[in-house]
């Protein structure tokens, strides 16, 4: 939440933009919610419902790569479109791997992404080995595209989230959404205020209180 209030900003600061005609959207694509090789359907209604819960607007897609996005969204509009990601899924956008199916490969793709008026509001990343806090100044790329990643960085189509807090960095998803499946307690702390409430009440993403409460029990 902070990632996307920070872009916000940033987004809204910016003189081609009216934040009147601006319209937020959550976007969940199939493409990340694949598990062993098929879809985890209980999960990816569980993130829309939460996301929803939250008073936000949700569209779901079957676009893997970031260009079908921005390609899709540029029917609608010419005017500026922002993207809020954090470092991981920005090193994912320089993969060749995710543009073999094009005969135009990696180029083409970029063409389509960065050739429309849109703009990337990257969050940081903390490497948990060397505690280094990483943004796209320090950001290792493939070294066969370091010369576009640095085109599109100092051309200002790339630009960090300076505001946040250091603390949360070392929470992950992932990470607390097995501590919610296994019945383990803390991870109520590593939501934004409120969630944890939502996931509880609606019992989301395998929430069980039987399962928490019994696992309180024996540790007592």
């Amino acid at each position: 939440m902070e990632m996307y209030e920070e872009a916000k900003k940033m987004f809204f600061s910016d003189k081609r933009v009216t934040e009147k005609n601006t319209h937020v959207i959550f976007e969940i694509t199939l493409a990340n919610l694949r598990s062993e090789g098929k879809i985890n359907e209980r999960d990816f209604l569980d993130r829309a419902e939460l996301l929803c819960s939250l008073g936000q607007t949700v569209m779901i897609t079957n676009f893997q790569e970031y260009y079908k996005l921005v390609d899709y969204f540029s029917e609608f509009t010419k005017a500026r479109m922002g993207l809020a990601m954090g470092v991981y899924n920005l090193i994912q956008i320089f993969d060749e791997k995710y543009y073999r199916d094009l005969s135009g490969g990696v180029l083409e793709a970029f063409g389509k992404l960065f050739y429309k008026d849109l703009k990337v509001y990257l969050y940081p990343l903390k490497d948990m080995e060397t505690g280094e806090i990483i943004t796209s100044a320090n950001l290792k790329v493939h070294p066969r595209m370091k010369e576009l990643y640095k085109y599109f960085k100092f051309n200002g189509r790339i630009a960090d989230i300076t505001k946040f807090d250091p603390d949360i960095l070392e929470i992950f998803s992932r990470k607390a959404f097995k501590m919610i499946v296994n019945g383990e307690d803390g991870w109520e702390e590593m939501l934004p205020e409120g969630v944890a409430n939502i996931i509880k009440d609606k019992r989301l993403f395998g929430y069980n209180r039987r399962r928490h409460e019994g696992k309180r029990k024996k540790v007592k």
